[in-house]
């Protein structure tokens, strides 16, 4: 079983993922993802620099240095191994933006799976899986063309 301060610490990095992308701090994204994976629609990359360097090449950031998004993470279910010392979280995310030609609006939908560890009494990313269910106008978000996403009725992806 869990404590209440175990699951704030999770809770609390899966809310400091979407507080760095939004604010364009892609090297803090990477950062999260010392010693963690993550894996996407297009494939995976592995520690800090691969993370940062993914995002570097992938979202657009405009002048303020932010991508102008707002990431809102929901449904959090939290699950220990305290034997293990690991931590698996399942939650959706809908990720909206606001351009000068773009009114505020969802541009993407999806679901992240994610791995914990604790090291040293510490929590941290062993893995993200990210799943886009839903997509919009991503042409202000992203720099490369994503397929459309299509909505999936199953929830074991």
């Amino acid at each position: 079983m869990s404590t209440a301060a175990d699951t704030t610490a999770v809770t609390n990095l899966i809310a400091q993922y979407a507080e760095l992308v939004d604010a364009g701090d892609f090297t803090g994204v990477g950062a999260l993802f010392a010693d963690a994976e993550f894996i996407g629609d297009g494939g995976s990359v592995r520690g800090s620099a691969g993370v940062e360097a993914m995002f570097h090449a992938m979202v657009i950031r405009y002048e303020d240095g932010t991508p102008r998004t707002h990431h809102v993470t929901t449904n959090i279910a939290i699950e220990f191994d305290e034997a293990a010392h690991t931590a698996t979280a399942r939650s959706y995310f809908t990720v909206f933006q606001a351009l000068p030609t773009l009114p505020l609006q969802p541009i993407a939908a999806g679901r992240y799976r994610d791995r914990f560890q604790r090291v040293e009494g510490h929590w941290r990313f062993a893995e993200r899986r990210v799943s886009m269910h839903l997509t919009g106008d991503l042409s202000g978000h992203l720099r490369m063309r994503v397929p459309a996403a299509t909505p999936r009725d199953n929830l074991g992806d």
